[in-house]
């Protein structure tokens, strides 16, 4: 990883992954509470009738939309395959391997949680009571019909576990989940060749920006060097764009789109941090500090302000809609106050992780390399360098609720 980088280059990445470890007082050290590990982090068991997280099953922030049932003799069978972990026992009541079958991403889920199941309770397994439906027993938008849900339970069939199996579910990486009932709990996955699974936090490349003078130019044409507005305590300013953390010209991404009262359009991957008021927003109104929180665009909602350029300045504007849409290209331009402004709404230039300070303190080394030498590493058509370093250390020491598990899927930050 480090083959043939300068030693400006490499002492920045050192002091990148000290801003991302642990405090002394959570680390090692002398004096009091110093030189203890972390106890493990407690599970919250789920409550009857509970799902997570708390977005109806098939909407952007959980499983997303159904796409159709699978038949043994559509061309989408191929997409199921069977899981013989022995670990696992399925129920397989139809006698028909049904169950057993079951895309990629629902059985790599699955087979984390049969883990977890076996070290959390030793000597009991994970039990599938229903997997692929081929025979039309759920309703008709099931998710259980594109192998993409499991009904589960423990080998012993213990109902007094399943609160606690629920949370398992959650922590191995199930998009949903519900504690159905006191017979089981309802799991489902993001469809694989979904595209909201393999977004982190770009824009698309038709999205535009405004340059100092005041003309526009597309997120495609956009280059290190080029000063365009950004925000900074509320204030529109100019600022430089150092690099790209992620550029892809040509490959189709899914975007969410957010649509505002003041006729402004922001597309960009639900991984992506832009700025948040609550339902209670005045429109029109100068932005308060405190009244605006940094958050995942796919926790969006309409009735949400974001921060949109108005006359000069920076007002509140009411999301009017939010919906998905395809775009090609993916651009994650990086400036020096760590905002843009895309398509006159205010954005981060980060992603993946919950926290816009914390990411911007993660990658000052890397302003501080551009000041030292002039450049932030321009990659070319690829994830930065950088970007993938904070992204392996974010998974080291980061709480796991930290990170965005669609951003993270792709490795963008």
């Amino acid at each position: 990883l480090f083959g043939g980088m300068r030693l400006p280059a490499l002492l920045a990445c050192l002091a990148g992954c000290a801003l991302l470890l642990p405090p002394a007082g959570l680390a090692c050290g002398p004096g009091k509470g110093h030189g203890r590990r972390r106890g493990p982090r407690k599970l919250v068991p789920l409550v009857l009738k509970q799902f997570s997280p708390n977005v109806a099953e098939q909407t952007l922030g959980a499983s997303g939309k159904a796409e159709g049932k699978i038949s043994r003799g559509s061309e989408r069978f191929k997409e199921l395959s069977p899981n013989y972990n022995p670990d696992i026992i399925f129920k397989d009541e139809e006698n028909t391997g049904a169950d057993r079958l079951m895309t990629q991403r629902c059985k790599d889920k699955l087979n984390s949680l049969a883990i977890s199941v076996m070290n959390h309770w030793p000597g009991v397994r994970l039990r599938v009571t229903e997997g692929w439906d081929e025979d039309g027993h759920h309703s008709s938008s099931s998710l259980h019909y594109e192998g993409r849900a499991v009904d589960v339970t423990t080998s012993d069939r213990d109902r007094h576990k399943y609160a606690m199996l629920a949370r398992l579910a959650v922590e191995a990486g199930f998009d949903w989940v519900h504690y159905e009932s006191r017979a089981h709990v309802h799991c489902s996955v993001k469809s694989d060749h979904s595209m909201a699974a393999k977004a982190g936090g770009c824009f698309p490349g038709n999205a535009s920006v405004m340059l100092e003078g005041g003309t526009r130019r597309s997120m495609s044409a956009l280059k290190p060097g080029d000063r365009v507005l950004a925000l900074v305590n509320g204030s529109l300013v100019f600022s430089e764009v150092m690099t790209f953390l992620d550029r892809d010209p040509d490959t189709p991404r899914l975007f969410v789109s957010l649509q505002t009262a003041a006729g402004q359009r922001l597309a960009l991957t639900a991984a992506h941090l832009l700025f948040l008021s609550g339902r209670n927003c005045s429109e029109g109104a100068a932005p308060v500090a405190s009244q605006l929180r940094a958050a995942y665009a796919g926790t969006a909602r309409p009735g949400q302000c974001v921060l949109v350029e108005a006359g000069g300045a920076a007002r509140l504007s009411r999301i009017v809609g939010v919906s998905v849409a395809t775009s090609r290209g993916a651009f994650a331009p990086l400036t020096r106050q760590g905002t843009i402004m895309v398509d006159g709404v205010a954005a981060s230039c980060y992603a993946a992780v919950d926290g816009h300070r914390l990411a911007h303190q993660a990658f000052a080394p890397l302003r501080l390399l551009h000041r030292w030498t002039g450049s932030a590493g321009h990659h070319g058509n690829s994830l930065h360098w950088y970007s993938r370093i904070l992204l392996w250390l974010g998974r080291v020491v980061l709480d796991p609720g930290r990170l965005h598990p669609l951003g993270i899927a792709q490795g963008d930050m």
